[in-house]
Formats: structure tokens, C-alpha cells, sequence
């Protein structure tokens, strides 16, 4: 039995599963939920799918700086459930937060609630049977479970981010057992997330974002894009979340009919990005009625204008991220960051032979 974090070492372990999960647990190797025990074979077999040698180092995993290896990876990955053609998803998403760019060094100690959610896009979606449909951010559906919880593992195992130690997350949530999802490039009337970010439609990403848990955004009356998503940005700018402070990504995931309502008046992904980055906004003076106003450097800007001056919830148009996921029914959910971190998109590479 190999060791989640210190995979190089044998564990002799007892032959009921149900000690094993004790002992996994008692370690504090766990996410709280069953394992499947990480033997040398189903190691292998997940290697087998790996785009780096087994003992390569990948990066260091804040906030304990604990290597990265395909084979450590692949002890978690075993311990999802993963299947083994799920590992070249699972070491792309780990490629993502790693980049410094996402922040990891605040993700994981943060007080936030947010965990990584990773949007998987291009071929391999369809291929793995990653649901982008019905139901999509629910239970039902393995590769996303087990691709989005090989992640937590990792990030507890190898980043050493263990609840009420280096996890701080005063309240977290669901999200941090397992958060992955495909996008529904089939319903969408626009170009997918990943070709936005400069990639080939044919080729396959993951885009990992921090976000909080998904905020429901109902409306099934509007038929102009206009009334549609001026319903939608009512329910994303909020004083209590930390964009409006600290602004970085925000996510707005659109369900098909949403999507078709927009794209029905000619709207682009572009003028939804503008939309939102212009009406979802707070009055200044409501700001400054508590939250954090008294614990940052607020921009200089701000003391330019009068206390009706309307803040965005983003810097910038292009921080808002927008992909079609979902199945019938007039819904959408918003998602919002922590802040100061960035989403990251990287290519699905395959051992020689295995894609």
C-alpha cells in the first residue's frame, strides 16, 4: 500500500478495507469519505496514463511546498476513484494551480470558502463522459467526482492543506470535496471557454477558477437579453463577497436557455462580459457602510467620485469568464472568487499512446 504524500514508502496495512479506511483517516490522508486502498498495481496503471515520468518533479504545492509528482498524484488519483484514463485531466488541473497566477499560496490557507473548479473543455469531455448537461455541478456522474476530489486530495496530501491547520476556511463548503464539470459546447451559441483563451476548438483544457459555492440565478420570464441580464447582474453584485473589494475573476456560468435567450438579440460572449462588468455594481456609499472598507488600500479613484458612484464587481470586462453549462430549465449560477487570484487554462497532454 502506498503512502499519499510520501509515496516512495510500502505501508503494510490490514486486509479489511474497513481498517484501512480507519487507518487513512487516523493518518489524516482522507477527505472523510471512502478510499479506494492506493496499491502498487493500481498506482501503476494510473502511471501509465501520466504525461510526466513517475518521480518528475511538477511544482511545489502550497502551503507546505510538498513535491508534485505523477506518482503522487496517481496515489491520490487511486484514492478518488478515478479511473486511470481520468490522470492526464487530474495532472492538468494540478499543472493549473500551481501556476502562480491561481494563487495557490492564498487559495488554501484562506479564511474564504472557496475551492478549485475545474471546467474541462474539447474532446476528452465527450470522450470521458464529463457531464456538462443536466445536473452537471451534482452528484451522478463519476469522472467529475473523482476528477474534482483527486484535486482536494492532492491538495490536502501533497499541499498539506488539512482542515483547521493549513485549511483555515472558517465555514468552507461542499465544493472543497470535489468540484469539475465539462462545458455544454453543444448548447453554447458562442465560441468555447478554451478557444476564447487561445486554444483550438480540437484540442482539450481544463480551466481551474477559486470560487465560492454556485449562487442560483433564476429568471424565467425575461426574452430580451436585455431584461434577461439585467435579472442576472441584480444577483451577482453584493457588498459580502470578496470581488467587490478585491475584485479578480468572477464566473457566470449560463444555463442553455439563458444562453439562447442572449445569443437570440445578437448578443456575443463580449457583450455579455461588458454587460456585466457595467451593471453589476454597488453605490460607493453602500461600501462603505461596513464589510471591508476599513481593511484594505481602497483604489484612489474611489475618492474621486460622490458616495452614488457605481463599483463593478470586476477591473475590467475581461475578467468576467463566461461558458454555457447545464441542462433544461431557465437557470444560471454565478460564481465568485476570493479575489486575488486568476483563472488558469492548460492543455490535456497524454503519456505516448494513451490518448
Amino acid at each position: 500500500m502506498l503512502r499519499p504524500e510520501t509515496v516512495s514508502d510500502v505501508v503494510t496495512l490490514p486486509d479489511s478495507l474497513e481498517a484501512i479506511e480507519d487507518y487513512f483517516v487516523e493518518q489524516g490522508w482522507s477527505d472523510g469519505l471512502p478510499i479506494v486502498p492506493p496499491t502498487a498495481e493500481r498506482v501503476e496503471a494510473m502511471l501509465a496514463f501520466s504525461p510526466h515520468p513517475p518521480d518528475e518533479v511538477i511544482g511545489l504545492m502550497e502551503p507546505r511546498w510538498g513535491e508534485v509528482t505523477a506518482r503522487k498524484l496517481a496515489v491520490n488519483a487511486v484514492m478518488a476513484g478515478c479511473r486511470p484514463e481520468y490522470f492526464p485531466v487530474v495532472t492538468a488541473a494540478v499543472e493549473a494551480v500551481l501556476d502562480p497566477r491561481f494563487n495557490l499560496h492564498c487559495v488554501q490557507p484562506t479564511t474564504h470558502p472557496c475551492a478549485p473548479l475545474i471546467v474541462v473543455n474539447g474532446p476528452i469531455a465527450g470522450r470521458l463522459g464529463i457531464q456538462s448537461a443536466d445536473g452537471a455541478l451534482g452528484p451522478g456522474f463519476r469522472p467529475n467526482a473523482t476528477i474534482g476530489r483527486a484535486i482536494r486530495l492532492a491538495l490536502i496530501n501533497v499541499g498539506g492543506a488539512t482542515p483547521g491547520k493549513f485549511d483555515r476556511s472558517t465555514q468552507a463548503g461542499p465544493g472543497k470535496y470535489t468540484m469539475c464539470v465539462a462545458e455544454n459546447q453543444a448548447a453554447s451559441p458562442w465560441e468555447p471557454l478554451h478557444v476564447e483563451r487561445g486554444y483550438p476548438a480540437d484540442e482539450s483544457t481544463v480551466t481551474v477558477v477559486a470560487v465560492e459555492a454556485p449562487h442560483n440565478l433564476n429568471d424565467h420570464v425575461s426574452k430580451t437579453a436585455q431584461n434577461l441580464m439585467s435579472s442576472l447582474c441584480h444577483g451577482m453584485a453584493a457588498m459580502t463577497m470578496n470581488n467587490a473589494y478585491l475584485h479578480g475573476d468572477v464566473l457566470l456560468l449560463l444555463g442553455p436557455e439563458h444562453a439562447a435567450t442572449i445569443a437570440a438579440d445578437g448578443w456575443s460572449k463580449r457583450d455579455v462580459k461588458r454587460f456585466v462588468y457595467e451593471n453589476a455594481r454597488i453605490p460607493l456609499h453602500k461600501l462603505k457602510l461596513g464589510g471591508m472598507w476599513d481593511m484594505r488600500n481602497w483604489p484612489k479613484w474611489f475618492n474621486t467620485v460622490d458616495d452614488h458612484a457605481m463599483i463593478p464587481m470586476v477591473e475590467e470586462p475581461d475578467d468576467v469568464l463566461v461558458a454555457v453549462v447545464g441542462g433544461v430549465g431557465k437557470h444560471s449560477a454565478f460564481l465568485p472568487t476570493v479575489g486575488p487570484t486568476r483563472a488558469v487554462t492548460r492543455p490535456i497532454r497524454y503519456a505516448s499512446g494513451s490518448s
